[in-house]
């Protein structure tokens, strides 16, 4: 069924954060890595990418322009909630990002961070939606 599965078996990844150029480095340094990178700049704009296509995981930033990450968070899991959904937030909002994972996020990482330690959440999230393996 077309829109629904990706091109060469790619993890489909929805990438949503209002800095343009730190969401383009990410998804630069993504796609490099495997993954189908769609980027978001907003939460209203992620919301719209999630009604459109479907995903297997979420890189979520918690501090937006428009909305705060934890209400597009709360539409992410009513839209998708077999869609795990990691969230990045700056340093000393670790309280928002539990605040996250109470209401259904898969994990969270605190920026700065390291991509080898974003692609290992990203990975655990992949095979938590997959399911366990036989």
């Amino acid at each position: 069924m077309p829109g629904t599965k990706s091109d060469q078996g790619r993890r489909r990844l929805l990438l949503v954060d209002d800095e343009r150029a730190f969401g383009a480095v990410l998804s630069k340094r993504l796609t490099k890595r495997g993954f189908d990178v769609t980027l978001a700049y907003s939460g209203t704009e992620a919301i719209q990418t999630l009604r459109a296509r479907e995903f297997d995981v979420a890189i979520l930033d918690l501090k937006m322009e428009d909305m705060d990450g934890i209400e597009v968070l709360k539409i992410f899991i009513k839209m998708a909630p077999d869609m795990p959904v990691v969230m990045l937030t700056g340093h000393g909002s670790e309280q928002s990002a539990r605040e996250g994972i109470a209401c259904g996020a898969f994990d969270y990482l605190t920026k700065p961070y390291e991509l080898e330690d974003l692609l290992e959440k990203l990975t655990e999230a992949f095979l938590a939606r997959k399911g366990p393996t036989a």
